[in-house]
């Protein structure tokens, strides 16, 4: 789960306030320690003093239990750790605490020499103050923190006085104050954490959450984008401009719209003007083969007349009489075969390219049947009269994505302009399909006619591009067949024949390749 903006803020807020505060807290305690460290070793150092001096001027009026009562009082925890007495010659002659702190006291002083140093007791650090005394010295002792007193001349010494006090960083009390410290930054670290959360909730966090909805309501189909008027300015200027951009959006997408109309309108007025050129094209075909089928059509019903002439004049035998009317018969189902072909091809359209085609016609079609089918229409053909035609069909053709009625359209063409290129006599023409490599059915129409000219084979298929002479052709026929093709997502060629003629190559893909 991803954060948001809010909480990604808080935690690089914190991380900065760790890296801020922790420093300057650890600072802080260290500066405090030593602070009160120095101010105990200031007041060890007075204390020492004062007890020095006052132990010796006791030391001159006092016996020696006395004195003894006199160095346990001035032990204690604020006090004196230790005190030693020492005499003239600098030994000790005695001292007061306890063992493992008077085992720091030193076995003998430089006579006459006041010192002042640190040491090491059991008990952790502690400061070393040595007075000397002098026969004659004031009772007084000097004041905290000033200079050491110089004896007045011609004073004896009696011997020096030694005071151990503790200044043990666990006897400072810097720890309730560290805390205090410690208190006072968590306390300003959670309370600029709570004021930037409350913040950025109402400055950023709400006016973007309020645009993020009003987007999400454009994107569910609203009109116009409600900007949200709170926030910063910042955020206000992005809000207008996201306004703004939806609003020319919402303008292209109309414009848009209104173009895909005027396309999809263009679209289907182009669709119908080719279905009204794949219309005339197959009349022009139609009417090709009526007057193709006007002798072959007239010679049968000549014999007919003929013979009912015959049957009218009487004095035929039965058997005669029965002989005519078999012939008159068989010359009425030749006629009503061929009108029933072209009546086949000649029936109205009922859908586009590549679509059914024909009324209750199947998208797709068979080339074996397509092949059947054309060559019974252009063999009672006069064009196709010592005409060697040719048929090669292989048994794996596989069905095509173009419908009977067009794919005998396509067909029907080929086979006429081939017709109409090869010679009277010795023309040879060829229908072959067969599959090809990748699966697709592969159709040729191959004529020994005089071929295609180069200068005119690029642009055959383009419309009223026609190599017959004016008045006996359009131009129209090879560029509805390229529609016809092209719109099953199949692809028709021209090449040279292998006898010096043209040779013309249909591709057309299986059923199911085109969604493959």
């Amino acid at each position: 789960m991803r954060l948001g903006i809010r909480l990604q803020l808080l935690f690089a807020l914190g991380a900065l306030l760790m890296l801020a505060f922790v420093p300057l807290f650890f600072a802080v305690a260290s500066l405090t320690r030593a602070t009160m460290g120095g101010v105990r070793a200031s007041s060890a150092r007075a204390i020492g003093r004062a007890i020095a001096g006052h132990v010796a001027a006791a030391r001159v009026n006092r016996s020696a239990p006395e004195l003894a009562l006199l160095l346990d009082a001035q032990l204690g925890p604020d006090g004196a750790s230790a005190i030693g007495v020492y005499d003239a010659a600098g030994a000790l002659v005695d001292r007061a605490g306890e063992p493992e702190v008077t085992a720091a006291l030193p076995a003998s002083v430089e006579a006459g020499a006041e010192v002042l140093r640190s040491a090491r007791t059991a008990r952790g650090g502690a400061i070393l103050v040595i007075v000397p005394e002098h026969a004659g010295a004031p009772s007084t002792t000097p004041r905290a923190g000033a200079p050491p007193t110089t004896p007045r001349a011609g004073a004896a010494q009696v011997g020096s006085v030694a005071v151990l006090v503790q200044t043990d960083p666990s006897t400072v009390p810097a720890a309730p104050l560290v805390r205090i410290v410690a208190l006072y930054t968590g306390v300003m670290a959670l309370g600029l954490l709570v004021f930037a959360y409350i913040a950025m909730t109402r400055l950023v966090v709400r006016p973007v959450d309020a645009l993020s909805r009003a987007a999400h309501r454009v994107a569910g189909g609203a009109r116009d984008l409600e900007v949200p008027q709170a926030g910063a300015r910042e955020l206000a200027e992005l809000g207008a401009s996201l306004a703004l951009m939806t609003g020319r959006l919402r303008a292209d997408e109309e414009s848009l719209r209104a173009k895909i109309a005027e396309v999809e309108r263009y679209a289907a007025d182009l669709k119908s003007a080719q279905e009204r050129l794949v219309r005339s094209e197959r009349l022009a075909s139609v009417g090709r083969l009526s007057a193709g089928l006007a002798h072959e059509i007239g010679n049968p019903i000549a014999a007919i007349l003929g013979l009912q002439e015959l049957l009218l004049a009487g004095g035929l035998t039965p058997a005669e009489e029965r002989d005519f009317v078999e012939r008159m018969k068989r010359e009425t189902e030749r006629i009503h075969r061929i009108l029933r072909d072209l009546l086949d091809f000649a029936r109205p359209a009922a859908g586009g390219p590549g679509e059914a085609g024909e009324a209750g016609e199947e998208p797709s079609g068979a080339v074996a049947d397509a092949v059947d089918d054309v060559v019974s229409l252009v063999a009672p053909q006069r064009a196709f009269r010592g005409v060697d035609l040719a048929r090669d069909v292989a048994p794996d053709v596989p069905p095509v994505p173009l419908s009977h009625g067009r794919l005998v359209q396509v067909l029907l063409n080929l086979l006429l302009n081939a017709a109409d290129a090869v010679p009277r006599a010795g023309g040879r023409v060829a229908l072959r399909a067969s599959r090809g490599a990748d699966g697709a059915a592969r159709i040729e129409v191959e004529d020994n006619g005089p071929g295609i000219a180069e200068a005119v084979r690029d642009t055959l298929f383009e419309p009223f591009i026609t190599t017959k002479q004016v008045g006996e052709g359009t131009g129209l026929g090879l560029a509805v067949c390229r529609g016809l093709v092209e719109a099953a997502g199949g692809s028709i060629g021209v090449e040279r024949g292998e006898g010096g003629g043209a040779r013309f190559v249909v591709l057309l893909p299986a059923v199911g390749s085109r969604e493959g």
